[in-house]
């Protein structure tokens, strides 16, 4: 009874946001769960459209070192490292923003929802990095 019982508990757990999250009007969202999926699925569809932001940016800067000479390149390696050093800090920076409601069933929806801002800030950062200057 007492494995069924945990069972059931894990199924729940794991499956429940799935199930959330497709069915949540995130217009009208009412209950924790439904805000927090809510904000989820905000922080994926911002993943999602950064990702080919940085692919953008990146053939940009290998067009930039591309017609630079030998001893100027280093735009590739520049981004790379930067993009490296942007995760670590969003992921981090988030974690922080959600002590304000730590341990609390708010702590998840205000992580995802400062992952969704600043990844969508550094979207925004990529694609004018892609326009070069004057866009």
């Amino acid at each position: 009874m007492f494995r069924l019982l945990c069972g059931l508990i894990l199924s729940a757990v794991f499956v429940s946001p799935a199930l959330t999250e497709e069915k949540v009007d995130c217009n009208n969202a009412m209950t924790q769960m439904e805000m927090t999926s809510c904000a989820n699925l905000d922080w994926q569809k911002a993943d999602a459209e950064l990702n080919p932001a940085y692919k953008a940016a990146m053939a940009k800067m290998r067009e930039t070192d591309g017609f630079l000479p030998e001893g100027q390149k280093g735009a590739v390696e520049a981004l790379r490292k930067a993009q490296r050093a942007w995760i670590p800090y969003r992921d981090n920076a988030c974690e922080a923003y959600g002590f304000q409601a730590r341990g609390g069933t708010m702590e998840p929806m205000l992580v995802y929802g400062c992952r969704a801002k600043l990844t969508a800030q550094r979207t925004k950062e990529l694609e004018e990095l892609t326009g070069g200057l004057g866009n």
